[in-house]
């Protein structure tokens, strides 16, 4: 699994960095099949006042490619809000495809049945 984290305005420290890989250790508890995860992070000024932290991920695993983004006033919030999000879409991804797999499994069964029922 690769893993690229960049910053746009903003320098990614080790510990934001160390930050991230800690967060998605929990995606990748639930999911192995991981190939790819881009993760940028950025700072925007809108104005003097308001300052906007962003948070985006590509996550790219067999079958399917996922981008989720977060914003927040501090990029440690929107990294969190990143990771809930995410977890949620691979989770609702791996349960249909285990779904999936166990209908095609369930079909089978019914089909090998079928005919000694009949006999």
């Amino acid at each position: 699994m690769n893993l690229t984290i960049s910053g746009h305005h903003l320098e990614v420290t080790p510990a934001i960095r160390e930050y991230v890989q800690n967060k998605l250790e929990r995606v990748r508890r639930h999911f192995d099949q991981v190939i790819d995860i881009a993760v940028i992070l950025s700072v925007d000024n809108l104005t003097e006042k308001e300052k906007r932290q962003k948070a985006e991920i590509n996550l790219r695993m067999s079958g399917k490619t996922v981008y989720v983004e977060s914003l927040a006033q501090d990029l440690y919030a929107a990294i969190d809000t990143l990771i809930d999000k995410l977890d949620r879409q691979v989770m609702k991804y791996k349960d249909k495809v285990q779904n999936h797999n166990h209908d095609a499994i369930k079909h089978r069964a019914e089909v090998f049945e079928s005919p000694a029922s009949a006999a």
